[in-house]
């Protein structure tokens, strides 16, 4: 079987920690912040995990992450 090649877009937006759970940023903390709260501005800062229902397709994305 021939490696599988890593999806280099997905290997920098994910990270996967020890306990097996895919990290990733928030979205909306890009542009047009001016009308965001500081308070939703503190949330989106904080990193979130990727969903069970959309793992096994990440998973796919980054084989030897």
């Amino acid at each position: 079987m021939p490696k599988i090649k890593t999806h280099r877009g997905a290997a920098k937006r994910f990270n996967v920690t020890k306990s097996g759970k895919i990290k990733r940023a928030k979205a909306y903390k890009s542009h047009i912040l001016t009308k965001k709260t500081t308070k939703r501005l503190r949330g989106l800062r904080q990193t979130g995990y990727i969903a069970e229902c959309e793992e096994k397709k990440i998973r796919e994305l980054i084989p030897y992450k």
